[in-house]
Parts: structure tokens; C-alpha cells; sequence
């Protein structure tokens, strides 16, 4: 093993483990699998519609990921 591939090993690890950590929110994730539905997104966010919840998942899957919720939250649309 080289010297950069131990150090680069832990690192590695680290931001896989970290990532989805702080793309959800808990309260909203109830089935924490690192994505928000519309009925979960719903439930803690009654206002929200699906029109609104549509033109957050850019993807059009259904959920919004890390990607999608980091973008919403900057924009100021989903709670940090």
C-alpha cells in the first residue's frame, strides 16, 4: 500500500459516511433513507403542494435527494 492510499483510505471513508448526514433532516427522512418523499416532505411541511414539490426534484424520481434538498435548503425553500 502506498503511502497516499493509506492516507487517502480514511479520508475516503469519512465523507461516505458524513454525506448523508447532513442531507437529511430527520424529522422530515422518517424512513431515513436519505431522501424526502412528498408525503414525508408533506407531513412536516403541510403548505407545501405537489406543483411545488415537482419542481424541486429535478431528477423527476419522485424523492429529492442530498443533491436536490441541498439546493432547496440553500435556496431557502426546505428548513435546515
Amino acid at each position: 500500500m502506498t503511502h497516499t492510499t493509506k492516507l487517502l483510505t480514511p479520508l475516503a471513508l469519512i465523507v461516505a459516511m458524513a454525506a448523508p448526514a447532513f442531507a437529511q433532516n430527520a424529522e422530515i427522512d422518517v424512513n431515513g433513507d436519505g431522501m424526502y418523499s412528498f408525503p414525508e416532505l408533506q407531513a412536516a411541511m403541510p403548505e407545501m403542494t405537489e406543483d411545488e414539490f415537482t419542481a424541486l426534484d429535478s431528477t423527476g424520481d419522485g424523492l429529492l435527494d442530498a443533491d436536490e434538498i441541498a439546493v432547496a435548503t440553500e435556496a431557502g425553500l426546505l428548513p435546515a
